[in-house]
């Protein structure tokens, strides 16, 4: 295989495969009930004042904050790494969460990464 190269699903091709599954499932993994969700759409909600009012007496959780990174030739940059770490603690048993403030760039555009 000298000499040979891997091959790379673009951005969009991956994004465009990616099954999301409804809001609601999402709220229940994390104990979020339907009436505490205010849906806009199908796979995003507001979580109601109630509901954040209610667990205010909890313990904080934890917070790792990617700011920055080198993609790899693949395009593995930030948005890569922190859905593999949600996926990742989520396997191990705990209950994470990701938020992306912008989530890559790179499939609005049709290529790789988020400077497009």
């Amino acid at each position: 295989l000298a000499g040979s190269k891997m091959a790379y699903k673009s951005d969009i091709e991956i994004a465009r495969e990616a099954q999301k599954k409804p809001i609601q499932e999402i709220g229940a993994k994390l104990g979020i009930s339907s009436d505490d969700l205010l849906p806009y759409g199908h796979d995003k909600a507001k979580v109601s004042q109630d509901f954040i009012n209610s667990v205010q007496d909890r313990d904080n959780g934890k917070l790792i904050l990617v700011t920055a990174i080198n993609p790899t030739p693949a395009g593995e940059g930030k948005t890569t790494t922190t859905v593999g770490l949600g996926d990742g603690l989520n396997r191990i048993g705990k209950n994470a969460c990701v938020c992306i403030r912008e989530a890559s760039l790179g499939p609005n555009f049709g290529m790789k990464g988020g400077a497009a």
